[in-house]
């Protein structure tokens, strides 16, 4: 599955919204889950899927809707979801950067383990644009938003060591 997400994801692989970002997510998704009972198989997935067909670090408002037709695509070989949980990775993929209040706790937890890695494009997460009580709280923001903050900070050194010498 990796070759394909590398071979789908045409930005930078460690940038902003690449692979490291996917890990942040799925961690955040996997505590959060414990949190909502939310099907931990949809945001394991969502993690990987729902920025993996962006065109642009900036902005890209189709992205989520292209990730849904891509996990469309790669289902048969990839992905072991029954078909309602597809439909629910569908939609955390589909509108994670157009909604704000879903009524399924799944997709509540994907959207919600996403937005909390926002410190990684300097961003604190906003408790009132977080869907589920476990994730608006204070010490679950400040862990997350310091895990993405350093990881800004590595990705910033990283690039500062490619440009000297």
């Amino acid at each position: 599955m990796r070759e394909v997400l590398r071979q789908q994801f045409c930005l930078d692989w460690s940038g902003a919204h690449g692979v490291e970002h996917w890990l942040r997510v799925r961690e955040n998704g996997m505590r959060i889950a414990r949190a909502t009972g939310a099907d931990v198989l949809v945001v394991e997935a969502f993690a990987f899927l729902h920025d993996v067909c962006r065109e642009s670090e900036g902005s890209d408002p189709d992205h989520g809707k292209r990730a849904a037709e891509f996990a469309g695509k790669i289902r048969e070989e990839f992905l072991r979801l029954d078909d309602a949980a597809f439909a629910v990775l569908i939609e955390a993929c589909a509108y994670h950067n157009t909604q704000n209040a879903p009524a399924n706790m799944t997709v509540a937890t994907c959207w919600d383990a996403d937005r909390l890695d926002l410190g990684r494009v300097g961003i604190k997460p906003d408790p009132r644009l977080l869907c589920t009580p476990y994730a608006r709280e204070r010490s679950v923001i400040d862990r997350a938003y310091a895990a993405s903050r350093e990881a800004r900070r590595r990705s910033r050194g990283k690039r500062g060591k490619r440009g000297r010498g």
